[in-house]
């Protein structure tokens, strides 16, 4: 294997190790949600005027399937929707004091699980941590062409 391809699996493997680890904490203490939902409503609480079309490109995922997954989330009472007075046409989301109550649990969570993994940024030095940022950037940056160029040949 290549030193490219030890790269991405390397990160495929983090990933699937972070979600590992953390997995059981996040669903005891967020055991009313699916993973999907808690990211749903984080973003809605990082994000004001959270719209459907702003979490599908969000997330990646289809329209249809944000509006699934706000309309669950609206009966559970995590989230309501609103329009603003100018625009009634546009429905935003916002969260309810029970969302707000999951998106500081889902926060509280992801600091400890920060405070956990810091020994391994202290060891390396802020050349080396930019280098990564900027690579990971790029990276990242050419995947969104690549799902947009994806997107316009459907």
């Amino acid at each position: 294997m290549n030193k490219k391809d030890q790269l991405l699996k390397g990160f495929a493997d983090i990933y699937n190790k972070t979600i590992c680890l953390n997995k059981t904490k996040m669903e005891e203490e967020l055991k009313e949600c699916k993973s999907s939902e808690v990211h749903c409503i984080e973003y809605i609480g990082k994000n004001n005027d959270s719209n459907v079309t702003k979490l599908a490109d969000a997330f990646y995922m289809t329209r249809g399937a944000i509006s699934k997954l706000t309309k669950k989330l609206i009966k559970k009472g995590h989230i309501e929707n609103y329009s603003k007075i100018d625009n009634k046409k546009e429905v935003y989301f916002k969260l309810t004091k029970k969302g707000e109550e999951i998106y500081k649990t889902h926060e509280k969570l992801h600091t400890e699980f920060r405070k956990r993994d810091e020994i391994v940024f202290e060891q390396i030095t802020d050349e080396q941590l930019n280098s990564m940022y900027e690579f990971v950037r790029n990276y990242n940056n050419h995947l969104d062409i690549e799902i947009k160029k994806q997107n316009n040949n459907k």
